[in-house]
């Protein structure tokens, strides 16, 4: 701006791209309990800095100017400007979990969330979730049109329930029985994610990182990427929208840390993982799934794909035999655990002892019920009047008798962040066993 200006300051050039700024205010000095009013000093713009290691931070930029008129019209100016950049949410609902990990989401939100928000002049309406099914039972009523997207802060299982609210709405307001649904609505609204769990692996596929500064920078930014979404379901009801699920290893061990909740979080998982691990033993159950359809010219050799099927549609394949683990990704699922995902690109593993497809749907028909031993606290083979087997979706435990039907449903839902591919390696190691 010009006009008046500072006398002995010093005069520093520097390039500003608009859509690296978030925020613009005017700059006044005020007295001690002076909320109004005060003496222009200029303008401050706030902009987004992109940092090392998939890091972001705002950053203030103070352009001192003294005359009303030029200040006033500079102000506008901008404001115009970033109020035309699409994607960019002016009104949020947010759903926050206080129990998430250390119960630390509800600091992190209000310490270093809100006033970000606030900075953004994005208008919130908060729910502090009271119980498990709060935030589902909430969408389920919530008026979405009001909101420029939605956004979770808290861990895994917290953004799993508020992305499968968002997905279970939108089938109800298109008019889709929810019980059975091949071809689902998308979602109405993205989903940000505010990351205050333990492993927080959508946040660290969206992000690269676990840090909530970030993942609203991205919020306010709309940075938006389409993703996939799969639907768990049995022959007669819709289990959940879900990223991800383990059965199994993975799914018994959740079981086990589910029954000492008394534990503290991380002694709990520590504590589950290894007392199943001790007790490891293969589940045997036929899979039964549909490869990837890929046509010959949407096909590339940079497509790391570990089986390409370029046969006849609707050719089910089954495999049938003793499995420690059956993993079914629709995303990465990186975490600091798994630098690179558990699944990188959503395509490969690199171990001999895994076997890898890329499918459109799968079966999962368990053929021995597990039954949960109270002595010994682990799963086994046998017979139960339950007859319920342990999954473990996006981290919550569900138990489910009959076969699971998994289908893939690309780019379901929209979610603040960026494309894998887009972030930095990380330097993290992978120290799990």
């Amino acid at each position: 701006p010009t006009g008046d200006s500072v006398t002995g300051l010093q005069v520093k050039e520097e390039i500003i791209e608009m859509k690296d700024v978030f925020s613009v205010k005017l700059k006044r000095r005020r007295f001690a309990g002076q909320k109004k009013g005060g003496t222009l000093l200029g303008i401050t713009i706030f902009k987004c800095l992109y940092k090392e290691e998939n890091k972001l931070t705002d950053c203030a930029i103070h352009l001192h100017n003294f005359s009303e008129d030029h200040c006033h019209a500079w102000f506008k100016c901008l404001k115009e400007i970033l109020n035309g950049f699409q994607n960019r949410p002016k009104s949020l609902k947010v759903f926050v979990n206080p129990s998430s990990h250390k119960r630390e989401a509800t600091h992190v939100y209000y310490e270093q969330v809100a006033p970000l928000f606030k900075l953004a002049d994005i208008k919130t309406d908060v729910t502090v979730t009271e119980y498990e099914g709060h935030a589902l039972s909430v969408l389920k009523e919530c008026e979405l049109q009001a909101f420029d997207g939605v956004v979770c802060v808290g861990g895994d299982g917290s953004v799993s329930e508020v992305a499968h609210g968002l997905l279970l709405k939108a089938q109800i307001d298109a008019g889709k029985d929810t019980n059975c649904i091949l071809r689902p609505a998308r979602a109405p609204l993205p989903l940000g994610v505010i990351p205050a769990g333990t492993t927080n692996i959508l946040a660290h596929t969206l992000y690269g990182i676990k840090h909530p500064v970030t993942a609203t920078l991205h919020i306010i930014m709309g940075h938006i990427q389409p993703v996939d979404v799969c639907t768990f379901s049995t022959p007669s009801k819709l289990l959940r929208f879900g990223f991800s699920a383990m059965f199994g290893f993975g799914a018994r061990t959740l079981a086990l840390a589910e029954k000492h909740r008394w534990m503290p979080s991380n002694q709990r998982k520590d504590f589950a993982f290894i007392k199943t691990l001790a007790n490891l033993r293969p589940e045997e159950c036929e899979l039964s799934f549909l490869p990837l359809q890929i046509s010959q010219e949407g096909f590339h050799e940079s497509d790391r794909i570990t089986l390409l099927y370029l046969g006849s549609k609707d050719q089910w394949h089954k495999i049938q035999g003793h499995f420690l683990n059956v993993s079914i990704m629709a995303i990465p699922c990186l975490c600091s655990m798994a630098p690179r995902g558990l699944a990188p690109n959503t395509r490969s593993f690199n171990f001999p002892f895994v076997e890898t497809y890329t499918v459109e749907e799968v079966k999962v028909q368990p053929r021995f019920k597990s039954v949960f031993d109270t002595k010994d606290d682990t799963y086994g083979n046998g017979t139960s009047a339950e007859g319920a087997y342990p999954w473990n979706i996006d981290g919550d435990l569900i138990e489910e008798a009959s076969a699971v039907h998994v289908r893939l449903h690309p780019q379901l839902i929209d979610l603040y962040g960026v494309n894998t591919d887009e972030l930095e390696g990380s330097k993290a190691t992978c120290n799990c066993i």
